[in-house]
């Protein structure tokens, strides 16, 4: 969706730039279609939610996988300790029991389910990169 918003406004910018405008009394008039393709433009740029780190959507188990290598990565490579490892996890396992219990009930993840699990995994994740870039090694 993103490349679509860029690629639209590139071309709404390209038939500006081409003189698919005019001037009257000192005032710019925009011709209708590129009045248009600059409002579908804008319409997209609000309508296309992007996450802080802009990073293509992840399903659930992807993300756990991804935050569990992470983590695993560091103990490896020492920038994190036995304590904060075991801090991590115990935060990770919470993490996983509380999506088994929305999925309990029985029913596909709600959308406030959704967001809630994305911002506890968001918040993990900040938790992960933070102990892992904070100089402290393992005993």
């Amino acid at each position: 969706m993103n490349a679509a918003f860029f690629s639209l406004t590139r071309s709404c910018i390209r038939h500006f730039l081409a003189g698919r405008h005019a001037q009257q009394n000192g005032v710019l008039i925009v011709k209708p279609i590129s009045f248009l393709l600059t409002a579908l433009a804008a319409t997209v740029a609000v309508a296309t939610p992007m996450s802080a780190s802009a990073a293509p959507w992840q399903n659930i188990n992807q993300r756990q996988a991804r935050l569990d290598a992470r983590i695993d990565q560091g103990v490896r490579s020492g920038a994190l300790n036995r304590n904060e490892a075991q801090r991590l996890r115990t935060d990770y396992r919470s993490l996983a029991r509380l999506e088994t219990s929305y999925r309990q009930s029985g029913h596909s993840l709600t959308v406030r389910e959704r967001n809630d699990l994305d911002h506890r995994f968001d918040a993990l994740s900040a938790r992960i990169k933070v102990q892992k870039h904070d100089r402290q090694t393992r005993h």
